[in-house]
């Protein structure tokens, strides 16, 4: 069987990749190992509409981003797909961090970000009375959504413009060949030909592009696994906002997030791991509640229970900088037709419309 495009990984980069690409007249299946959409690090984050704060400008991060919150936010109303532009507080607990929201707000502005606010203590307060800090960022343009809902209008929209998806369907080999990228699928009695291929497998990403006969194993980076788990809080919480501390090292720090019915959870953290396990140790409660009160110094740990948690796929091991999103066609690896997605992790979400753009411009 002969195909236009082939789009591996149906978490919300896939689908709306195979969206932008059905609907700009191209021929699509979208082939997912799982029984359905967004079973993956997609459905295990924190549903968060980021402003673009955290990356370093002239990014792909920081471009897709910011680009893409307006896309997300402008579809989210097309669309009807519940979402809040709820807003987010970056605090700063002791004057060392406060003369660092500084860099922070200037990394913000370089990457277009340009309605942070500086809170004095009292503004704050005055916002959020619970909240212990010297200063904060206020971000307006951060939000959240509801992200399966987002990723079942993507799907919908696919499926409208021709996209034909196959569930239980993982890639097991392939092969360049001059006609295209020939597919070994799960449960096909023969290839699958494909003049164009996007790599959208997320976690599994490296091991798809390592199957490919013909792909050379140096154009494939490195993959690490870093954990983060959440925790639910059952106890009253007044907060409108989500409030981050400042980030550390590998994540954003342990933030209070809110669902579109208000709950409040806790996380992620960054835990390296060496496998896909998502279970969630009640024993980390300790390391989560010492992060929580350094600026709300009145919660109640009896309330924070064990929830879930997901697994960014990173391109650097645990105290290296960060790297950016690698999106790879064949000005970088020579193979035509071919472009693969690694290390898409936050803010993947916020960043998908974007992303789905800047792939269809180098296919």
């Amino acid at each position: 069987m002969r195909v236009d495009c082939v789009v591996i990984g149906a978490g919300v980069v896939g689908l709306a990749v195979a969206r932008q690409l059905a609907q700009a007249g191209r021929e699509v299946i979208v082939l997912e190992a799982a029984q359905g959409i967004g079973t993956g690090t997609s459905s295990r984050n924190s549903e968060v509409i980021h402003a673009g704060i955290y990356d370093a400008s002239n990014s792909l991060k920081a471009r897709l981003c910011v680009q893409g919150r307006q896309a997300l936010y402008a579809y989210c109303e097309r669309h009807a797909i519940a979402h809040r532009r709820c807003g987010k507080l970056i605090v700063a607990t002791d004057a060392a961090q406060a003369q660092a929201l500084q860099a922070l707000h200037d990394k913000a502005r370089a990457n277009g970000v340009a309605d942070l606010q500086f809170l004095s203590a009292a503004q704050v307060r005055a916002l959020e009375p619970d909240l212990v800090c010297v200063a904060a960022l206020l971000s307006p343009s951060t939000g959240i959504i509801d992200s399966h809902a987002f990723m079942l209008q993507l799907q919908a929209d696919a499926e409208q413009a021709g996209a034909v998806f196959a569930f239980h369907s993982a890639v097991q080999g392939g092969k360049i060949t001059t006609e295209g990228i020939a597919l070994q699928v799960q449960g096909a009695n023969e290839p699958l030909l494909a003049r164009h291929m996007v790599n959208c497998a997320g976690l599994q990403a490296q091991q798809v592009a390592a199957s490919l006969v013909g792909l050379a194993a140096r154009n494939i980076p490195p993959l690490f696994y870093a954990k983060g788990n959440y925790f639910s809080f059952s106890g009253p919480a007044h907060f409108s906002h989500l409030v981050y501390p400042m980030p550390q090292a590998g994540g954003l720090g342990i933030h209070l997030t809110l669902d579109l019915a208000g709950r409040p959870r806790f996380g992620p953290d960054v835990q390296w791991v060496s496998s896909l396990d998502y279970s969630v140790d009640a024993g980390r409660k300790g390391a989560f509640q010492d992060q929580i009160r350094r600026y709300w110094p009145g919660v109640d740990a009896g309330s924070l229970q064990p929830d879930y948690a997901g697994i960014r796929p990173k391109l650097v091991a645990a105290g290296a900088p960060g790297a950016d999103f690698q999106i790879d066609d064949q000005t970088q690896h020579g193979v035509a037709g071919l472009v693969n997605l690694f290390g898409i992790e936050s803010p993947g979400l916020t960043a998908a419309l974007a992303i789905s753009d800047h792939v269809l411009r180098r296919l």
